[in-house]
């Protein structure tokens, strides 16, 4: 089950690195500041941490607009699930 909630930037863990478009952060974050954000991140929360394996764009944008939280999707797994996810 997924839940929307504002979640803090800084406790979010991107475990892959991420290839970043500049130029589609730029877009971004001028979008963020027009209209804000319209589609939320997709998290997975496991053992209580978050994990965010896309939206790295949406990421950074709110990053470096200084903004302390975004909002998310959050969807619980099990090990198995998550072990999938770090493949």
């Amino acid at each position: 089950m997924k839940k929307r909630v504002a979640v803090p930037i800084e406790s979010i863990n991107r475990p892959h690195e991420s290839v970043i478009d500049e130029s589609k952060v730029d877009d971004l974050i001028r979008s963020i500041k027009e209209i804000g954000l319209q589609e939320p991140i997709d998290l997975i929360e496991f053992e209580g941490r978050f994990y965010g394996f896309n939206g790295c764009h949406r990421y950074t944008a709110h990053k470096r607009l200084g903004r302390t939280t975004i909002e998310a999707n959050i969807r619980q797994v099990d090990r198995a699930t998550f072990r999938l996810h770090l493949m």
